[in-house]
């Protein structure tokens, strides 16, 4: 057998470290993001870092390298992070960090953390959010959900909220100590962390499912850091609310910043209790107007009331007066009738007696009664004579008397001077 020359594995990694330890003397300064990071009983911090590839919301690792924060880097390090951002160190979060870069034999590869630009972080954050709402505005869903109608009765809520957390408590007893019958449902979620932007997705898709059987929908938490609160910043869930069909008020309990949830939600308020108190206010001024509404309306009803009154009062009064006016025009009717009567009957007995006068007149002047006091009518054939003129000598005439008549022949005539 040939024999190869070679060496063993050990003295690989042992040239393999003299050459990236040579080639890479020097502390580097390198962005990576946290995939993983595990703090161990001895207090020293193990990370995985990846670099991911282009584009905002790419999920690709193009690059990973495993890192490691001693023990006295870990306490020094985080604590100065925690206090210059606000944030702790976690998963999902982009670094700039100075590193050592080391081989070990047995573990290969690794990078030692010593020290970390916090400001880089600050600055990152404060990017992945301008471009979270640049994309929001972009898409054109920025004012969506502040356009959508507010019910004027809000009664029927929608929680999105863990109820376990002190805000959901605080929410449900400044809601009940308003003494409004508000109708609450919870919809669980995680409110903070890795999984929490995806269980209040899941959440609001659940209450968008049953959309009629709410008024709004409502998303708190307590306070809490900023890193627990940078849920609030990622484009997916702002998306969701922004064009959620309900209006959506926010208590998410930030101290100093407004995250990208509240700046697109219909009503954003600081913490649960705001949110529950500006619910119980609402319907206060609802419900005053609702008692004034009443109010007037019962003071309108008296009002009728009153008038319908005065009109039946005023038409009984009408009535009486009529009633009176007519039983006045009656007598005065009936009176009149009497005197009429009494004339009628006077001027009867008043024409009687000149017909009686009359009747006299007449049977005085009658033929008959004239021919009895002593007058004759001369007739000669039919005719009624009335003059001497009317004679000839030798007529003959026809005298009646009352009581007969005479035939005579006229001998002579003889005419009144």
């Amino acid at each position: 057998m040939t024999s190869v020359r070679h060496i063993t594995l050990s003295e690989l990694q042992r040239r393999i470290g003299e050459a990236v330890e040579g080639a890479l003397p020097l502390p580097l300064w390198v962005v990576a993001e946290i995939s993983e990071m595990k703090v161990n009983t001895s207090g020293h911090c193990y990370l995985e870092l990846i670099e991911k590839g282009e584009g905002s919301r790419s999920t690709t690792a193009i690059a990973q390298a495993r890192a490691v924060m001693w023990r006295q880097d870990y306490q020094v390090l985080s604590v100065m992070f925690a206090h210059q951002t606000g944030e702790r160190l976690q998963s999902g979060m982009k670094l700039l960090v100075r590193v050592m870069v080391t081989h070990h034999p047995l573990y290969g590869l690794s990078l030692r953390i010593t020290d970390i630009d916090a400001t880089y972080t600050i600055g990152e954050s404060e990017r992945q959010r301008q471009q979270t709402i640049s994309q929001l505005k972009a898409d054109g869903v920025w004012d969506i959900n502040r356009s959508v109608a507010l019910p004027r009765i809000v009664q029927r809520i929608a929680v999105v909220a863990s109820g376990s957390s002190a805000g959901y408590r605080d929410f449900i007893n400044e809601l009940r100590s308003g003494g409004y019958a508000f109708r609450v449902e919870l919809f669980e979620a995680v409110v903070q962390g890795e999984a929490a932007e995806g269980s209040m997705v899941d959440a609001l898709e659940q209450i968008a499912a049953h959309e009629e059987s709410f008024d709004v929908v409502v998303i708190i938490r307590g306070g809490g850091s900023v890193s627990d609160l940078k849920c609030f910043d990622s484009y997916l869930l702002s998306s969701v609310v922004a064009q959620f069909p309900l209006p959506v008020l926010t208590g998410i309990g930030h101290d100093k910043d407004t995250s990208v949830v509240d700046m697109v939600a219909h009503t954003p308020l600081k913490t649960p209790t705001a949110v529950a108190g500006w619910l119980v206010e609402r319907m206060a001024q609802e419900w005053a107007l609702v008692e004034e509404y009443a109010k007037r309306l019962a003071e309108y009803a008296r009002n009728v009331v009153a008038v319908s009154r005065l009109r039946v009062e005023r038409r009984d009064l009408l009535r009486a007066r009529a009633e009176q006016r007519l039983s006045t025009e009656q007598s005065l009717l009936e009176l009149r009738g009497e005197q009429l009567l009494s004339a009628v009957r006077l001027r009867m007995e008043r024409e009687r007696q000149k017909m009686l006068r009359y009747r006299e007149l007449l049977l005085a002047h009658r033929p008959d009664g004239v021919l009895r006091r002593g007058f004759a009518i001369v007739r000669r054939g039919e005719e009624a004579l009335s003059s001497v003129t009317q004679l000839g000598e030798g007529d003959e005439v026809r005298i009646e008397m009352h009581d007969g008549e005479a035939q005579m022949r006229v001998e002579r005539i003889t005419k009144k001077e």
